[in-house]
């Protein structure tokens, strides 16, 4: 299967720079919006059999225009929302205690999936939850899914599942506003990320950056 994560585009928690996980949280700002009109051009080349979105509303209203031009249903999913901020819920991102969300979350894809966000979902769950959405969609038989989804649980997720991609790699490269990571794989045989954000993705024991630009969450 072929997949594509797709992030949501721009919300007014994204112009402030906070961590807003929770459910419904907010719609597309103007600029938002005019991303998401501009996704069904960008994905012209993609012959998407399924289009999944999370249960907040940014992702969904992201999906609309690529559902529209496409003809296809939105499938809303719980599984493929952002990671939980907890108690860091609302703080600003590059604050010490914000930037404790992204450590914590990329501690996830390193193997320490027992440790907990402060306040809400330990790694175990979160992965899980982001998994079950994928196996179904490879289940589905679709050749290829879109998924619009959340930059810290896009990024997490494919640090911990692309054979290809490792930590340091998905953390120094923050998502953009509907930017897009393009998988092939299946649940069983394990995932190789293509493409990131149009950049093909180096092997990951063929060096990557070091540093930590963590980026924000939403």
């Amino acid at each position: 299967m072929r997949l594509l994560l797709v992030r949501h585009g721009q919300t007014p928690s994204n112009v402030d720079g906070l961590l807003d996980t929770g459910v419904p949280g907010p719609g597309l700002t103007p600029l938002g919006r005019a991303q998401a009109a501009a996704l069904p051009g960008a994905l012209a080349g993609e012959d998407i059999d399924a289009l999944y979105a999370s249960t907040l509303i940014r992702t969904q209203q992201t999906a609309a225009p690529l559902a529209a031009a496409r003809g296809l249903e939105v499938l809303v999913r719980d599984g493929i929302r952002e990671l939980s901020a907890g108690d860091l819920e609302l703080l600003p991102g590059h604050t010490p205690e914000g930037l404790r969300y992204l450590r914590t979350a990329f501690a996830w894809a390193s193997g320490d999936t027992a440790l907990r966000m402060p306040g809400g979902e330990s790694g175990a769950e979160a992965l899980a939850r982001y998994d079950a959405v994928v196996a179904e969609a490879a289940a589905s038989g679709a050749g290829t899914v879109a998924m619009v989804s959340h930059g810290a649980a896009i990024r997490v997720w494919t640090a911990a599942r692309a054979a290809n991609v490792d930590v340091a790699f998905a953390a120094a490269r923050p998502l953009e506003n509907t930017g897009v990571i393009i998988l092939e794989g299946t649940p069983s045989d394990g995932w190789k990320a293509l493409s990131w954000e149009g950049a093909a993705v180096t092997p990951a024991d063929e060096g990557g950056p070091t540093g930590e630009a963590l980026g924000t969450a939403g």
